[in-house]
């Protein structure tokens, strides 16, 4: 590995390994912040810094500052009876699967280095231009910097490409699954090392329910690969960009994808190994301290790699409707409406930002869907898994088989309609894509409209609604 690869590839890992800290942080102040604002209750407002009479409590930021400093500082407790060896290597055995996931997910297209920026001598007053020699021109020329296009298939061969992943393997789906695979054993250990019923029955619950929603996770990704024709994760991104998004190709996949991995993760509805109205707190009962900690933010973290999974299958990756590798092209079929080149440099960093933006969307609705629902029973959560959704993925990759064979039997003529469809679900998703946005932007400013409640006994009530009736007695 070269000195420049190797520079690469640390830079790469600081943005994935730091936005994935760094939203899993977030993600356990916004499970108190807003769960309180939709359960209209007390929210994150006891931790504070004081500054003379003043109390600076950054919208409950604190807070996660503080849990960070009490998992530091906190007895690190070992039950007398517990395997000493196991009870420690469980939590590593939770969290790190969680960190190797990032290795194989793309944040965003591949760069051209030699294509970030030119130098070009450009006459003076106007004219031809050429490049320099040895970094100089030569009379009557003056050095400028620009900024190229890229060409929208392929990368440039003037210099090596940088991948926009920290480990770009060709069997990228497949490692995702054997590293998703390894959380199961990290609970199941933690269970039976504590030396505690609650804990074992907890991690029993973990492991069962995890194996269940494996499967249908799995499965539900084969109608997937059929379509891209590859297992590769940045490649399944390139060709939702020339074509169409995920989940309008597969979008019973999606949906089952999505309920498979919010089951992965163990959070509401699918709690039931942490269940603590039935197990105190499951597999990790026993567990203080940072030991505790390392569940708690892996659990966290767990939904933000998840998040970036369904983004880079489902959702497009960091490709947004009609922007390609060279810039914006406006087009349905072969009528071209509007062609742009945009700078290469322009379009990786917008990639980096769309990627990891639509990542923290479907962060905020597992958060949104945590404090939604309320837990399953625990033999409805395994029906649900066997007779529900199992089902479901084997007939979604049935019918997808028996679609694609027909399709690509269509000759031309089918292959031609589906450019047509496809650019029309890439103008249906920049529609609903601006309109969110600009729905945003005016919740966001308009003045919210604010209603009297009244608070008080249940005769306060019936006093202001005009009294209660008398019972006559005849």
């Amino acid at each position: 590995m070269t000195a420049t690869a190797l520079i690469w590839t640390i830079v790469k890992i600081a943005v994935m390994v730091g936005f994935l800290i760094n939203v899993a942080g977030i993600l356990t102040w916004y499970d108190r912040r807003g769960g309180a604002m939709m359960q209209d209750r007390v929210g994150p407002n006891r931790a504070f810094l004081a500054i003379g009479k003043f109390r600076l409590r950054l919208a409950g930021l604190l807070h996660t500052a503080a849990d960070g400093v009490k998992f530091f500082t906190k007895e690190d407790f070992l039950p007398p009876n517990a395997d000493k060896l196991l009870f420690g290597l469980a939590p590593i055995l939770a969290f790190m699967p969680v960190f190797a996931l990032i290795a194989v997910i793309p944040f965003g297209d591949a760069i051209s280095t030699d294509l970030l920026w030119k130098h070009v001598c450009l006459k003076e007053g106007g004219g031809g231009g050429m490049l320099p020699v040895n970094g100089v021109c030569q009379a009557g020329y003056t050095m400028h910097t620009i900024f190229p296009a890229a060409q929208r298939l392929g990368v440039s061969m003037g210099s090596q490409p940088v991948d926009l992943v920290v480990a770009p393997l060709n069997v990228g789906l497949l490692f995702v699954f054997a590293m998703a695979g390894q959380g199961i054993i990290g609970a199941a250990i933690a269970g039976w090392a504590s030396d505690n019923k609650f804990s074992l029955m907890g991690a029993l619950r973990a492991a069962s329910q995890m194996v269940s929603y494996e499967v249908t996770m799995g499965l539900t990704l084969i109608g997937a690969m059929m379509i891209y024709g590859t297992i590769r994760l940045d490649e399944m991104v390139r060709w939702q960009g020339e074509n169409a998004w995920g989940i309008y190709v597969q979008p019973l996949a999606f949906f089952l994808f999505f309920a498979a991995l919010i089951a992965e993760s163990k959070r509401v509805p699918f709690d039931l190994p942490e269940a603590e109205s039935e197990l105190v707190s499951g597999y990790f009962t026993e567990y203080s301290g940072m030991k505790f900690g390392m569940f708690y933010f892996a659990e966290y973290a767990e939904v933000v790699t998840s998040s970036m999974l369904l983004v880079t299958i489902f959702l497009g990756g960091w490709t947004l409707p009609f922007l390609h590798r060279d810039g914006l092209t406006l087009a349905f079929g072969d009528v071209v409406l509007i062609q742009q080149k945009i700078p290469h440099i322009w379009m990786i960093i917008l990639g980096v930002l769309t990627f990891f933006g639509k990542t923290l969307v479907l962060c905020w609705i597992q958060a949104f869907i945590r404090w939604s629902l309320p837990r399953f029973r625990y033999d409805r959560l395994m029906k649900l898994g066997w007779t529900v959704l199992l089902p479901a993925s084997l007939a979604n990759i049935f019918v997808t088989a028996i679609v694609w064979l027909a399709l690509q039997r269509g000759g031309e003529t089918a292959a031609s309609g589906l450019r047509v469809i496809a650019d029309i679900t890439q103008g249906i998703t920049a529609f609903v894509l601006t309109a969110l946005v600009v729905w945003g932007v005016i919740g966001f400013v308009r003045t919210p409209r604010r209603s009297t409640a009244i608070v008080g006994s249940s005769a306060t009530y019936a006093a202001a609604a005009g009294g209660t009736k008398e019972l006559q007695v005849i």
